[in-house]
């Protein structure tokens, strides 16, 4: 957040959820993620939504689950403005969310057997890559999109040894 910016207790909780489910209490950080959308709500803030879907949707081992709240969190990012991103962090750029967002979605398509959708979703996340940092969360990101664009050639449905999971 930016110094001037009041705390955004909404972020923070998100962010106290998600360091649960990476700590091993997948399903207590599921439900609070869940009761936190309940607050939201579809029409809310879009910088919660995205947020929370992106999150949320790595604590499903079920692709088809998974898929629903990758689709929110991208449906999310559009309505997302820089301004809104900035007055959480003064270094966030919304076209940066994307590359992730669709191999978010890509992935989940992919496990799901929907290949041609699939390789849409990857195609649309390298068209956005030059948007990441040039540093190791980029090159990670660059790296997936790879994996999950030759899982898609291979029409492999299983899960990639390294998918994000929490």
């Amino acid at each position: 957040m930016t110094d001037t910016a009041a705390p955004d207790t909404t972020m923070a909780a998100i962010i106290e959820a998600v360091t649960a489910g990476r700590q091993g209490d997948t399903a207590g950080a599921r439900t609070r993620l869940l009761a936190l959308w309940e607050e939201i709500t579809p029409t809310g803030d879009a910088l919660h939504r995205c947020t929370l879907g992106h999150y949320l949707a790595d604590l499903y081992p079920d692709a088809a689950q998974a898929l629903i709240w990758d689709i929110r969190a991208l449906d999310a990012a559009a309505a997302l403005t820089d301004a809104r991103a900035q007055d959480h962090h003064a270094s966030l750029q919304v076209a940066g969310f994307y590359p992730s967002l669709h191999l978010n979605i890509a992935d989940n398509l992919r496990r799901l057997g929907s290949f041609d959708a699939a390789r849409e979703h990857v195609e649309a996340g390298r068209a956005r890559v030059d948007a990441l940092p040039d540093d190791d969360y980029g090159a990670m990101l660059r790296r997936a999109l790879v994996e999950v664009g030759e899982a898609v050639e291979a029409q492999s449905t299983e899960v990639r040894p390294t998918a994000p999971t929490m």
